[in-house]
């Protein structure tokens, strides 16, 4: 097991919210990314589960194996092994991957919904390494977009929320469209 490697697969494959260095485009066989809202936090957020399939992301290197500032900002989740394949060269990479434990997992609902300013940082990080067609994969290999997204993109509540052109908005607002996905606006009082 390597010891100086995650897979991102949401915000982290953003290279604006970490430091992370010598990120590279990867993915991994066996797993889809699925929306949970775990009673450790208390908005939902993406977690990966086994399945048919392959989801892309980014391979990053964790400086000196030093896993406490990463294991703080992922601290819902449970590191575990996996395989990953450089899309570069083919090549496979052992790697760590964060995932919400089975027992803290629950179904996003109104109380805990996905938050649009969340989703807005994981599509441009998508757009950004991948382009369109990896960011319309990203939403295809995702499960739970009928869990209800708050739509606090004129005041974001993601504390990592990074600004999206208008393209970026209006692609991240199409796709949403095509999943189904249901807006709720924020209460104000």
């Amino acid at each position: 097991m390597d010891d100086r490697q995650f897979f991102g697969y949401g915000s982290l494959v953003n290279r604006a919210t970490h430091t992370y260095p010598r990120t590279r485009a990867a993915r991994i066989e066996g797993w889809r990314r699925v929306w949970v809202h775990t009673v450790l936090r208390p908005w939902a957020f993406l977690s990966v589960e086994p399945a048919e399939g392959a989801i892309e992301g980014l391979l990053a290197d964790v400086p000196g194996g030093d896993w406490s500032a990463l294991d703080l900002r992922e601290g819902a989740y449970r590191r575990q092994a996996v395989a990953a394949v450089l899309q570069e060269c083919g090549s496979g990479e052992a790697a760590q991957v964060y995932s919400v434990p089975e027992e803290h997992a629950d179904a996003p609902d109104v109380r805990h919904p996905l938050r649009l300013s969340y989703i807005d940082v994981v599509v441009q990080g998508y757009l950004e390494v991948f382009g369109e067609s990896g960011a319309t994969g990203f939403f295809a290999s995702t499960a739970g977009w009928d869990a209800p997204v708050l739509d606090d993109r004129a005041a974001p509540i993601y504390p990592r929320h990074q600004r999206l052109t208008a393209r970026q908005r209006g692609f991240v607002d199409e796709q949403l469209d095509a999943v189904g996905a249901r807006r709720i606006p924020i209460r104000t009082s």
